[in-house]
């Protein structure tokens, strides 16, 4: 598996414990972006995950401990980046997005030079899938995000997200690791660079349940505001040490 051509795009499906959506998740992909290489990153399974992912056709990158999402994207990414490829996709492995959304934002995402596209829920009227406290925190991320991004995001919790080499290099070293999509959003902003939103549809998972509960997701809350916050003091206090640096060496 490696990179041909500036347009070269992988599609990275991060899953821990998903053998029963794994073959439909890559399949899909198969058949909708045909030529398109899948990798699935297995964050120690301890089901048939591996075993099904590459009967359905999917390269694997089985990770030696159990990492959580953050550091399952991030060993995607680094792979990716050191391949060559000029653009990612990442895709779930509960099979609750829709492969035929891949094409339209890996569209965009070449097309409008943006860092990072976003295939949201929210575009297109499709959020039925959403459950209340999930919705509740959504929305609460809204808010305290639109200050910070200068701009409205709609669906800051997704994980169907593509990025580009820019951002590609930036996420291959440092990435959140708990919960990563928002904190993801904080330190591209940072860096100036851009984003966008596409409608997409979102599904039921095909198979298995969420393991995030009631309680986890107010954890969820608390965690994500608080790394928000961090990322936003670490990156102001490096600009006044520069600023700092600037006036007294001028």
């Amino acid at each position: 598996m490696r990179a041909s051509g500036p347009d070269s795009l992988l599609v990275i499906v991060p899953a821990f414990n998903e053998e029963g959506a794994i073959t439909s998740v890559v399949r899909s992909i198969h058949e909708h972006c045909p030529g398109v290489p899948v990798l699935v990153i297995d964050d120690c399974s301890r089901d048939d995950t591996i075993a099904r992912a590459r009967a359905a056709g999917a390269e694997i990158l089985p990770l030696p401990h159990h990492l959580g999402l953050g550091g399952c994207v991030q060993a995607g990414y680094k792979l990716a980046f050191e391949l060559g490829f000029q653009y990612v996709i990442r895709v779930d492995g509960d099979g609750q997005h829709d492969a035929r959304d891949i094409r339209p934002i890996f569209d965009k995402l070449r097309d409008s030079g943006c860092e990072m596209v976003i295939g949201s829920r929210y575009l297109n009227g499709h959020n039925r899938h959403t459950g209340r406290i999930r919705g509740l925190g959504i929305r609460f991320f809204r808010l305290v995000l639109r200050p910070i991004l200068g701009r409205p995001v709609l669906d800051p919790t997704s994980g169907f997200v593509g990025v580009n080499r820019q951002a590609l290099g930036v996420f291959s070293k440092s990435f959140p690791l708990e919960y990563p999509e928002i904190e993801a959003l904080v330190v591209l902003q940072r860096r100036r660079f851009r984003f966008i939103e596409v409608p997409c549809s979102v599904r039921p998972r095909l198979a298995g349940r969420s393991s995030i509960t009631a309680m986890k997701s107010l954890y969820y809350i608390f965690h994500v505001l608080l790394g928000v916050f961090v990322n936003v003091l670490k990156f102001d206090g490096r600009l006044h040490r520069r600023a700092g640096q600037s006036e007294s060496g001028g």
